[in-house]
């Protein structure tokens, strides 16, 4: 008989899952308490897996023998509590895919930078001819290229919080660890602490034979990493201190030393800079030095890197004004690297769902780059209140086509319309990606 297999959420991972387990022979059913595109209604049909939207049959998700919960879905809801005292097994499309993976892993996690990361690291290997796929959190998932037999020898993964608090087994071979600044704590009982431990589980079940890279320099992992006992091996990065492993920089230089063997690369000859954006270049490093891959492989690979989309991205200059797309900054701590990296004035368009923000370290960099200030978003108060008295010029508006006209009413010749929303998108668009693309839309328009 078949074991029962019940996918919470139908989005890209839960889709991904329930594909993986037809193959593998679970009886699947794939249940969502919202509506499910037609795409996916339609791969769920062609393959035969039973599926429900905007409701859950209890009685068919109670009877599962596994459940696999989409990322999206907190811990906290009465549904998952209620599957928890069942004693039914929950866990992330990751974990379900990690059973049936025979590839090794490279797991890239952080509060910022992930996505940027993982496209160079993926960049970078593709470049040195290595076998590779990327996936997870970036876009498709990986139980969809498990599924469909994709197995590379190596998996580039970006991993969110969400996807590594429902792992247990799985393993990543080398593990990222970019940095952790306060975001979700809305799905962390407020709590910074059960975040921080979140972000270490990409280091779970790591042997001798493994990699953990992390920041040095972040307060955060600083405090936490004596609280653990590693197998790895421990590879730190950092712009303040010199090591005699791991990477470092000079004030022209990126230096990357690995087994008594060292490399470097002028800063000036990166494809990404700014500060925040050198540690992602450091990261990267040491993982292609650890597999090996030649220097001037890598030295031409970060020079050659283009950035990720909605990422600081330059869209179009109007009349001298420059509109720049950094809708993946979703929180306050991603928007402070977008902010530092502006050297022109700045019309800065933000807000949406607030996660628990605290906008007063924002206030020094604002004051000092950011002429106006347009709120986005249904409910703009805690914005407002916060940045009155430190922005000089603050607006409000209920679409993106109306923030854009505002901040070009508002801009001249050599300023920056900055869509940097430090909030997550869900009040007025479908996700960042909808928001950045509505961004490029209305300033093309222009």
């Amino acid at each position: 008989m078949k074991k029962k297999l019940v996918i919470l959420g139908a989005g890209e991972s839960g889709v991904g899952a329930a594909l993986l387990g037809q193959v593998k022979g679970w009886e699947v059913f794939v249940s969502d308490k919202g509506s499910i595109a037609a795409n996916y209604k339609a791969e769920l049909d062609n393959a035969n897996i039973a599926w429900e939207e905007n409701t859950h049959t209890l009685d068919k998700i109670f009877a599962a023998d596994e459940i696999v919960k989409s990322p999206g879905i907190p811990e906290h809801i009465t549904l998952i509590k209620e599957l928890g005292v069942r004693g039914i097994p929950v866990i992330s499309e990751i974990e379900f895919a990690g059973k049936y993976n025979t590839s090794k892993t490279i797991c890239i996690t952080g509060s910022n930078g992930k996505t940027t990361t993982t496209m160079l690291v993926y960049h970078l290997l593709k470049d040195a001819g290595v076998d590779v796929e990327m996936c997870g959190n970036i876009g498709v998932s990986l139980a969809r290229l498990v599924a469909e037999e994709r197995q590379p020898e190596w998996f580039v993964i970006e991993l969110s919080s969400f996807q590594l608090d429902g792992m247990y087994t799985f393993k990543a071979d080398i593990a990222l660890l970019l940095n952790i600044t306060p975001d979700h704590l809305d799905r962390y009982d407020h709590k910074m602490t059960n975040y921080i431990k979140s972000k270490f589980r990409i280091a779970l079940n790591q042997g001798v034979n493994d990699y953990f890279i992390y920041c040095a320099d972040d307060p955060n992992i600083k405090r936490e990493l004596p609280k653990h006992i590693f197998s790895s091996n421990l590879i730190p990065f950092s712009q303040k201190e010199i090591y005699k492993k791991g990477a470092y920089s000079t004030s022209d230089e990126m230096i990357v030393k690995l087994n008594n063997d060292s490399m470097s690369v002028y800063l000036q000859e990166l494809a990404l800079q700014g500060r925040h954006n050198l540690y992602n270049s450091m990261a990267a490093g040491i993982v292609a030095r650890v597999l090996n891959i030649k220097k001037k492989i890598i030295r031409e690979s970060l020079a050659s890197f283009k950035g990720a989309e909605h990422r600081l991205e330059k869209v179009v200059s109007v009349r001298g004004i420059d509109f720049i797309n950094d809708s993946k900054a979703t929180n306050v701590n991603s928007t402070w690297y977008a902010l530092e990296c502006m050297t022109k004035p700045v019309i800065w368009i933000a807000g949406g769902t607030d996660k628990g923000n605290d906008y007063t370290e924002l206030h020094q960099i604002a004051k000092s780059k950011v002429k106006a200030l347009i709120c986005l978003g249904v409910d703009n108060s805690k914005l407002i209140k916060s940045f009155t008295n430190v922005v000089p010029v603050i607006k409000e508006a209920n679409s993106m086509e109306e923030a854009i006209k505002k901040a070009y009413k508002l801009g001249k010749k050599d300023d920056v319309v900055l869509l940097s929303p430090a909030c997550a998108s869900f009040d007025l668009f479908n996700n960042y990606m909808d928001r950045g693309e509505q961004f490029k839309k209305y300033a093309a328009e222009l």
